[in-house]
């Protein structure tokens, strides 16, 4: 469930306070007359139901509300409210399956900014696995999957195409293409220094690895891998299963793939270098594939609960099913 606060013009307050009043995924609704100050408006607040969500922010939208007052959502956690119950009930669909689209493109949207932190991870992430590329150690290439933070900018991507919004989409690439060169370039750097230093060497690239040879010998599994990998990642992220994520991040080999570049740069090592920059360019395209596809899927599937919400058709959904963690009823209290 979220919690919305919006501040209409007193123009537009009993236009929204009916919206909300007419959406049966909307409960707790309270109209405050001229209470906010900037922007200057009536202050309306309600909770609404994952599964409503999106639609009632594409009509207040629709509304122009955003333009001369304000929009704001936060997730709440737990509702004691019969009324709520009731909410989820009648909202057509499931709450744990909703997408809330501006709520996504807003968090992967931030996500496409290249900054500091964003480049000391991917470099972090890249050394690390070149390391691990170096001491044939999956526990390494394992770990700099889960540092790396180049899926930001992969299901920024994904959404900014699926949206259409060509400066989202350029930022996501921006920040990908950079982040992955100049992590490159510093584990180039790297290796050379500890090849100098003695730690590593040349013949730990070229002898038998067979626990991560895989990196540099992209097949047909690895374009499977990872349109499974985009699917499994748009749903962590759209249904915020944060624990599905992190099996997404070390399950596609981004990171390792650049560190194999960058290590086999390092030592001259071409024909493994074009093999792990092949295995990169298939591991992002599978993913971004993936991302779209899935996005698309629920686009159209919810978009079709819609309708036939609006067509009144039943839900298919039994009454004594939980709907989401709410109670509406205290239990009685015992006299100790």
């Amino acid at each position: 469930m979220l919690h919305l606060r919006v501040i209409a013009p007193q123009d537009q307050s009993a236009a929204v306070a009916d919206l909300l009043a007419a959406d049966p995924g909307v409960t707790h609704l309270v109209v405050l007359p001229g209470v906010a100050r900037q922007p200057a408006g009536d202050y309306i607040t309600c909770d609404v139901v994952r599964e409503s969500a999106d639609g009632v922010l594409r009509q207040l939208q629709e509304l122009g509300v955003e333009a001369h007052g304000a929009i704001a959502a936060d997730d709440v956690e737990l509702t004691l409210s019969a009324a709520a119950d009731k909410a989820a009930h009648d909202a057509p669909g499931h709450g744990e399956d909703a997408v809330v689209w501006d709520e996504i493109a807003a968090k992967t949207g931030e996500q496409t900014i290249l900054t500091g932190t964003f480049l000391v991870l991917i470099i972090v992430a890249t050394m690390i696995a070149g390391i691990g590329v170096l001491l044939d150690q999956p526990i390494l290439i394992v770990g700099a999957m889960v540092v790396g933070p180049e899926f930001g900018p992969l299901a920024a991507l994904c959404v900014a195409l699926l949206r259409r919004r060509p400066a989202t989409i350029l930022q996501s690439v921006q920040a990908l293409g950079v982040g992955f060169l100049v992590a490159m370039g510093v584990t180039v750097l790297s290796t050379w220094l500890l090849t100098a230093a003695g730690l590593v060497s040349r013949d730990m690239l070229l002898g038998a690895r067979p626990l991560t040879d895989f990196i540099w010998r992209p097949d047909a599994l690895s374009w499977v891998v990872g349109l499974l990998a985009g699917v499994a990642g748009m749903l962590s992220l759209t249904s915020k299963k944060s624990g599905s994520l992190v099996g997404v991040l070390i399950s596609v080999t981004t990171v390792p793939a650049a560190a194999n570049v960058a290590v086999a740069v390092a030592y001259g090592v071409w024909h493994e270098a074009a093999g792990s920059l092949l295995q990169l360019v298939i591991n992002l395209a599978a993913i971004v594939l993936a991302g779209l596809l899935t996005l698309v899927v629920q686009r159209y599937w919810w978009r079709g609960l819609e309708r036939r919400a609006a067509r009144g058709v039943p839900r298919q959904r039994p009454d004594r099913t939980p709907t989401r963690v709410t109670a509406s009823r205290r239990p009685p209290r015992g006299d100790g």
